[in-house]
């Protein structure tokens, strides 16, 4: 393993993003739940359990709808990570995508019946396959000679030679589903983000804006694709980020999830409409009380999924009145190729995953609202952690947050504690399941068994409020939001034995940012670790590979209105600062760039604060090596542990 090492003490922080990659011993996963037209089958990628501490090869497995009985597997290519299988309309197929990232490929499989076939192969990378209506034609987007993977969590491109002179583009692209030449249909100026066949088959609603695909999303615009000549057509440009475009049955309007977001990915808004031919947007949920997470539109209408508190729901949707149904809710984590769900032709019956703190990931299916564990291979999977759902008020809002801790403690003992702000700031926390051994959330398992208990607060700026919620951190990075996690401490004070003079806080990404500001404007905690962090927004809004994600935020540009992004920089009060901190951060991070740690770390230093800078080799915004995980994992303890008296 190599470690550049910035430093000299010997304390390097844990991995917070990337901890779910590693792979427990005992725990089946399951990735991509797609439930089929007529409900009777599922299809996911399932990776068994690790052996020896060795992760597992992926397969396709398709399953029962009813009781999950393996009907059959498709593994054809042991080189390759899978991504995200679609059931072709009448039921037939399953189209999956195979990565080879050592041969630089990804391959189109059409399976039947256990046995895949290549449809075609792009020298790039690809993903997303979806089945025309007629089941005749598979899309899918394709990057032809990219320079990296898809998204801006993923190691850049090194930074040599003219700069932005070429940039990748995903297009939209077809095949015979009985195999073909593959034809590229979106214009090549134009980086598409996400797709859907219009029920015609004649052509595609999408998402897609021009220039650099990690930094316009934020802009990018809905558009119609021709399916024949590939010709774009806007249908709006919206004012808001927008996910998961979806046509209506009768082929006149589309649907999608709109908001203030900060992260491809990570969705959370409202529903809108607009007309197919074009026009404006129509909020047709103003005021929901959620956060809207999954779309679909089935035959007999909207359905979605969203994040209500801290339930996951799924919930019928009048396209013309906005009149919400909730058909099913849990406080879990769940997904599927809908969202959180998956969702039959008619909408009737849905599946994904779901797993909580205390219970392993399965799958669940049925008819709405019943929804039925139809999976039983982590059953004996004993919950690690003592659970407690916090909930408080501050200056009008009503918060939420999880609470792990130790399943025993000791009467008349106080425990330390660290808290983790979530990365965004649009996400939230969901209770997702911590394993004995090896994979989920490792870090705060290790923590709990050594006596500590975590706090994983969800302030204003999360999702699961309702979207003024969401909002209220505009131009007020580190205030409110802080503010609601100091009062989200106080709740927990008042609840379980926690040493309120051994308090430690960490983050990642919006979450390293949020520790960095919160030791230059708080002496409560007696340590931090502080993962990809922003320091100086000035000089960050230079360096970043995605400046377009700060306007909606901010309001402006650093070039129209730097005071707003002068007065939110943790490295302007870096003086008030005492707290030990340890940074770390990807090598060839494009969303936080390296030198935003090493500016705060430079600033600690001259201020006589113990810190310490790790960067690791070819990482992205994700620290994905397992051998970086790990290394992370066991020096952040060990730097809690030295602060926080362990």
């Amino acid at each position: 393993m190599y470690v550049k090492a910035v430093a000299q003490a010997s304390f390097i922080a844990a991995s917070l993003l990337s901890a779910a990659l590693s792979q427990a011993e005992g725990i089946r996963d399951y990735r991509n739940v797609a439930i089929s037209g007529d409900g009777e089958r599922l299809v996911a990628i399932e990776t068994p359990p690790a052996v020896g501490g060795q992760r597992q090869h992926a397969a396709i497995v398709v399953r029962d709808g009813s009781n999950g009985r393996i009907l059959w597997a498709s593994d054809p290519c042991g080189s390759c990570s899978y991504d995200r299988p679609s059931w072709s309309p009448n039921g037939k197929s399953v189209a999956f995508i195979g990565s080879d990232s050592k041969a630089g490929s990804a391959t189109l499989y059409v399976a039947e019946q256990g046995k895949a076939r290549a449809v075609a192969v792009v020298k790039g990378v690809a993903n997303t396959a979806r089945w025309s209506p007629d089941s005749k034609t598979v899309a899918l987007l394709a990057t032809p000679g990219a320079k990296k993977e898809t998204g801006a969590t993923a190691a850049g491109a090194r930074l040599v030679g003219e700069i932005g002179s070429e940039e990748d583009a995903q297009r939209i692209a077809t095949v015979p589903a009985a195999g073909g030449e593959l034809k590229l249909l979106s214009p090549d100026d134009t980086f598409i983000y996400e797709y859907d066949w219009t029920p015609d088959g004649k052509g595609f609603v999408a998402t897609g804006a021009k220039g650099n695909g990690d930094n316009n999303w934020w802009v990018a615009k809905l558009a119609y694709v021709d399916a024949a000549t590939g010709a774009l057509r806007i249908i709006a440009s919206p004012t808001t980020q927008l996910n998961m475009p979806r046509v209506s049955p009768d082929g006149k309007t589309v649907a999608y999830i709109g908001g203030l977001m900060s992260d491809f990915g990570s969705i959370g808004g409202d529903l809108y409409t607009v007309p197919l031919a074009g026009g404006e947007p129509k909020n047709i949920t103003p005021g929901f009380k959620g956060t809207f997470n999954g779309l679909a539109w089935k035959r007999k209408g909207l359905v979605g999924t969203a994040l209500m508190g801290d339930q996951q729901t799924a919930l019928a949707v009048d396209a013309s009145s906005g009149k919400i149904e909730k058909l099913w809710s849990a406080a879990v984590t769940s997904s599927g190729s809908d969202g959180r769900l998956s969702f039959s032709a008619d909408g009737s019956m849905a599946a994904g995953t779901v797993e909580d703190y205390e219970h392993a990931q399965h799958i669940v299916a049925g008819r709405l609202p019943q929804l039925s564990q139809v999976t039983h291979d982590n059953d004996d999977s004993a919950p690690q952690v003592a659970v407690r759902n916090i909930a408080w008020t501050n200056e009008g809002f009503n918060v939420q947050g999880w609470l792990l801790g130790p399943q025993k403690t000791e009467a008349g003992k106080t425990y330390p504690m660290v808290v983790r702000v979530h990365g965004g700031p649009a996400s939230a926390v969901t209770p997702r399941y911590i394993a004995a051994d090896g994979g989920g959330d490792a870090l705060v398992r290790e923590l709990v068994k050594k006596g500590y208990y975590v706090f994983l607060p969800n302030p204003r700026g999360s999702y699961g409020q309702g979207q003024d919620f969401a909002r209220a951190n505009r131009r007020d990075f580190g205030g409110g939001d802080l503010r609601d996690i100091q009062a989200g401490i106080d709740a927990v004070l008042k609840t379980v034995p926690v040493d309120g003079e051994r308090l430690g806080i960490m983050g990642h990404s919006y979450g390293g940012f949020m520790t960095m500001w919160t030791v230059t404007h708080s002496h409560r905690f007696k340590a931090a670790v502080a993962g990809a962090g922003i320091a100086n927004w000035i000089s960050y809004y230079g360096q970043n590979g995605i400046d377009q994600w700060m306007i909606p935020f901010f309001g402006a540009s650093m070039y129209d209105d730097p005071a707003i992004y002068r007065q939110l920089s943790p490295i302007e009060t870096i003086k008030h600062a005492k707290t030990p901190t340890f940074i770390y951060v990807g090598e060839r991070d494009v969303e936080t760039p390296a030198v935003q740690s090493m500016e705060f770390w430079h600033g600690l230093r001259a201020m006589g604060v113990p810190t310490t800078l790790v960067i690791y080799q070819d990482e992205g915004h994700s620290i994905r090596k397992p051998e970086h995980q790990r290394d992370q994992r066991e020096r952040t303890i060990a730097w809690f542990d030295k602060y926080l008296g362990k």
